[in-house]
């Protein structure tokens, strides 16, 4: 597995654009709750670590993983954020709903990223069991909301630049 012993949320903070005059949404799906929280703090706490200001971090939350990509449009037509994270979690079953729910999504927000000016980064673990989304949300391969967290602030920087 591409993540085997490696920890996602290390970064380097001289490498990352100050986020001081930046605006960050973090919609955050309510489904696995436990797992999207811990995306929730590791990205809110990569974010205040860069320099966003607590008032410059608006939080939405969506029932579930599929609501993302609405969540996140609705933002970007409601608050003036600079980039999105899309946070979510959907951990495989027994039915092709996974399939479903992590293609639709995935799609939805790339789609974003393509009808608008406002990034949106995809922050949804699509794990086979609850083990892996913990140990990707705060484990021992870090926090992907940390990793999308940092995403979104270089995105943000760099459609600011252009």
């Amino acid at each position: 597995m591409a993540t085997e012993n490696k920890n996602l949320s290390h970064y380097d903070k001289s490498q990352i654009p100050n986020g001081e005059n930046l605006k960050i949404g973090l919609v955050v799906s309510e489904w696995n709750q436990e797992i999207t929280e811990n995306l929730y703090t590791g990205a809110l706490n990569a974010l205040l670590d860069c320099g966003v200001g607590k008032e410059n971090i608006f939080r939405w939350n969506v029932p579930g993983s599929f609501e993302l990509p609405f969540g996140c449009k609705k933002m970007i037509t409601s608050e003036p954020v600079d980039a999105i994270v899309a946070i979510g979690s959907v951990i495989r079953g027994e039915t092709s709903h996974f399939d479903y729910v992590c293609s639709a999504t995935a799609r939805g927000i790339m789609e974003l990223n393509v009808q608008t000016n406002v990034p949106v980064v995809f922050c949804v673990l699509t794990d086979d069991t609850i083990q892996q989304s913990r140990d990707r949300s705060g484990g021992k391969h870090g926090n992907k909301g940390t990793e999308a967290a940092i995403a979104a602030i270089k995105m943000a920087s760099l459609g600011k630049q252009l």
